[in-house]
């Protein structure tokens, strides 16, 4: 199998990344942390105006339909800018659940066209991850309820839920404790349904959460390299040091270690692979550990003052702390991948990667 992006997936990457260069800036980032709410109602709209809302809706519901490798390159975008915005959970994630509904479910027409003009947010509960991102925002909110047969999903409006606010240390990213009554009214998927739903939630926002950690590591890295450039030390600059060269060494070639594996799993999911849980695991494990080195080592060039508010390196950092355990900690993950490994006639060897 060959695998490559076509010339239009890295042109919109590239148009992607002009844009939140423009619109996310550092100084942004801080103002939005800021804030009440941890969200800027003015980026959503800008977002949504560029389409970016639209990108995994049906093209019958106004979407421009696009799929799993087309949002992994994206969401590398919105990881290196740090973009504080649910955008994934919204149009990714809770998209792909509505959009599995059958094609006259009333929950598709009422909600989905939303999402594309971006006058929805949606926030997803899933049992993986115990408290539900943006819940205090959300207009609709997803949530699993759990049956002897399986998952059922539920639609429930804001009015219908009780959240209790939980603090992070991603101020961007505000969780909460979600009270909620499930009953026939919210029931949109029953538990055979919502199952397979559930399961492809999961590996639609590991991946998301995957890319984001790539892009974040990318971006440490970047103001790593700019400080160590610029920072002197006996007369000249301390990138000019073999061991802040090793340090910085060691990092790129983890982010350079990760993206194949990312992409693997974006195609995994794609195709609908019998593999997609442990390619998605395997990517969850090591972009997130490409992201926690990044982090690491910056602090180690930085210094002390990398932790401290006036530099933008500990806004990166702290993201990356928090979406390591989002969708699935590290634990999880690894036995995810330890079933996979581990079964009988499991496919193992080069020979196997795309078998």
């Amino acid at each position: 199998m060959e695998f490559t992006f076509t010339q239009d997936q890295i042109a919109f990457r590239d148009s992607v990344s002009r844009f939140l260069m423009t619109e996310a800036p550092p100084e942004m980032l801080r103002e939005v942390w800021d804030t009440d709410a941890g969200r800027s109602p003015e980026l959503r709209k800008k977002i949504a105006e560029q389409g970016l809302t639209a990108l995994s809706v049906p093209e019958a519901e106004g979407g421009l339909g696009l799929g799993d490798v087309d949002w992994v390159l994206m969401t590398q975008e919105l990881g290196y800018y740090a973009i504080p915005d649910s955008l994934t959970d919204t149009a990714y994630v809770a998209a792909g659940l509505l959009a599995g509904l059958p094609a006259d479910h009333p929950a598709r027409a009422a909600w989905l066209p939303r999402v594309v003009d971006g006058s929805a947010r949606i926030a997803v509960g899933h049992p993986v991850n115990p408290w539900v991102a943006d819940a205090h925002l959300a207009d609709l909110l997803l949530l699993p309820h759990a049956t002897a047969q399986g998952l059922e999903l539920h639609a429930v409006p804001a009015a219908g839920v009780q959240v209790h606010t939980e603090r992070s240390i991603d101020a961007s990213r505000r969780l909460g404790r979600v009270e909620w009554q499930a009953s026939d009214a919210t029931r949109i998927a029953d538990a055979v349904a919502g199952q397979a739903l559930w399961n492809t939630a999961l590996e639609r926002g590991a991946l998301a959460v995957a890319g984001q950690l790539v892009g974040l590591a990318q971006h440490m890295l970047d103001m790593t390299v700019d400080y160590a450039g610029q920072r002197k030390q006996f007369g000249k600059p301390i990138g000019a040091f073999q061991a802040v060269k090793h340090h910085l060494a060691d990092v790129f070639t983890a982010i350079e270690f990760a993206k194949p594996v990312l992409y693997r799993a974006a195609a995994a999911l794609a195709s609908g692979d019998a593999t997609t849980s442990a390619r998605v695991a395997h990517a969850k494990l090591v972009c997130g550990e490409a992201a926690l080195l990044a982090a690491r080592k910056g602090i180690q060039v930085h210094g002390a003052m990398g932790y401290t508010w006036e530099v933008d390196l500990q806004m990166f950092m702290k993201r990356a702390w928090a979406l390591s355990a989002a969708w699935g900690d590290r634990a999880f993950h690894q036995a995810r991948l330890a079933d996979a490994l581990l079964a009988d006639g499991a496919p193992l060897g080069p020979g196997a990667t795309f078998h």
